[in-house]
């Protein structure tokens, strides 16, 4: 039987949790995820699990944060002023953004402290500095 090497396009189904057993991702009641391993459309250690399966294999995986979405790193919070908004958003706790960098770069970033004068806003990652668990089920070998 065929085991999933690099550059095999797969379908598979999965479960993402997180350490307390919060279900953050799933495949299920959907179609499955199809990547092609070595295209880097995932996480590093979720298709590094990948490698080496056969077609309806299922296993479980601990994927360590350097390994998913990286260490939370504290120079990607920044406290913005208020008047750097456009004046119809009223940013709340939890809100998703989307900024402009210097660069001209769009950066995804989350609104974690509001104030009458500031903003703060981190760009990590939701999950960034969290270890993940994944059940994955490979379905196919494309």
């Amino acid at each position: 039987m065929a085991h999933v090497k690099s550059g095999d396009t797969v379908k598979v189904h999965y479960i993402g949790r997180l350490d307390d057993g919060y279900v953050f991702d799933t495949s299920a009641n959907r179609n499955p995820l199809q990547l092609k391993i070595g295209q880097k459309g995932v996480i590093p250690g979720f298709e590094q699990a990948i490698i080496g399966m056969e077609q309806g294999e299922s296993k479980t995986v601990k994927i360590q944060a350097e390994e998913a979405y990286g260490r939370h790193r504290e120079e990607l919070i920044q406290t913005v002023r208020r008047s750097v908004f456009p004046a119809e958003l009223e940013p709340k706790v939890g809100q998703r953004l989307t900024a402009t960098c210097v660069d001209g770069r769009s950066v995804a970033v989350t609104v974690t402290d509001i104030s009458e004068s500031s903003v703060t806003i981190d760009a990590n990652h939701p999950l960034a500095g969290e270890d993940l668990t994944f059940d994955i089920e490979l379905i196919e070998i494309l």
